[in-house]
């Protein structure tokens, strides 16, 4: 089934030359389906870079999926420009009205302020305690994670030393859980963050639960009775966004590690290895299917999530 994005979006091109069916909002409407209703805070800087790396993961299963986008009112995004924004995207007071079955919120580059002097920490703040009423499951990936385990649970991040960066190996803690359905036992996914969220500051909190760990930390962090996830590392990468930032660090001076397990015999020269592709794909389809759609109810309206 295709994914609904809005009329004009630039990364349908994207996505239609990879084969991945996508509808325009005129299209849809002229279907009698209900489509699982996706809410997306994008925070990164490059919106349609993130837009195509989320899209092409939710768009690579049996159902049709409608997105929102949303940005911050609080801090307007100085690289994207403001028309793209005024035509692709919307603002949380105009959606806080509305539930949907899923929400994500992305990354931001932010990670080396503290949580309250991120210049939109109050809005984001009030749509993370929004989506515990309003959306059936939520995703919050790498900053988004961190600042949802804080927001939720009090759980601080911690700055490093030296950089996580690279493609590292990760392992599952759980068995039979259906968000890691059809993982190996041992898996791969690029991180790139200079802080971390540390195994024992979680399991201070009885209602979380460590999926996955690796070498990077804990990777995928749960609430299952609310359906609440928490990603640490970006599975949605392309296969060149870790070159580009290794480049972009390089080219400023600042003398970047060799991101870790990415290019062969660590050669920068040399094509890097995609080895997270098939992970991205299962975690978002198994997300969509047993966290989204076999949950949800077919009425939004009546969707009442979580306890206060």
């Amino acid at each position: 089934m295709p994914i609904k994005i809005p009329n004009n979006l630039p990364a349908a091109n994207i996505l239609e030359g990879e084969n991945i069916f996508v509808m325009n909002a005129a299209r849809a409407y002229s279907q009698d389906i209900r489509p699982l209703r996706i809410l997306i805070l994008n925070l990164m800087p490059i919106k349609d870079v993130t837009e195509t790396q989320l899209l092409r993961l939710l768009g690579n299963t049996s159902l049709q999926v409608e997105v929102d986008f949303i940005y911050t009112e609080s801090y307007i995004p100085s690289h994207t420009p403001r028309d793209y924004l005024t035509e692709f995207y919307g603002t949380f007071a105009e959606v806080r009205h509305k539930k949907y079955d899923g929400f994500i919120i992305t990354g931001a580059p932010v990670e080396q302020l503290p949580f309250e002097g991120v210049a939109y920490w109050d809005e984001v703040s009030e749509i993370m305690q929004w989506s515990r009423k309003h959306a059936y499951s939520t995703f919050h990936v790498c900053w988004g994670a961190q600042a949802g385990l804080y927001y939720h649970y009090g759980i601080p991040k911690y700055w490093m030393d030296k950089k996580i960066f690279g493609v590292y190996e990760h392992r599952l803690c759980v068995q039979h859980e259906s968000l890691l359905r059809g993982f190996d036992d041992t898996f791969y996914v690029p991180h790139s963050r200079h802080t971390e969220t540390r195994r024992a500051d979680i399991e201070r909190v009885p209602e979380l639960t460590i999926l996955s760990e690796g070498d990077a930390g804990p990777y995928i962090i749960a609430n299952l009775k609310r359906r609440q996830f928490f990603i640490t590392g970006h599975a949605e990468y392309d296969p060149l966004t870790l070159k580009a930032e290794y480049d972009r660090d390089l080219a400023a001076g600042m003398h970047p590690d060799i991101p870790l397990n990415y290019y062969p015999k660590d050669d920068p020269s040399r094509p890097p290895i995609v080895r997270w592709r098939s992970v991205a794909h299962l975690l978002f389809a198994n997300w969509l299917n047993y966290y989204v759609y076999q949950g949800t109810p077919y009425e939004l309206d009546s969707l009442d999530n979580t306890e206060d």
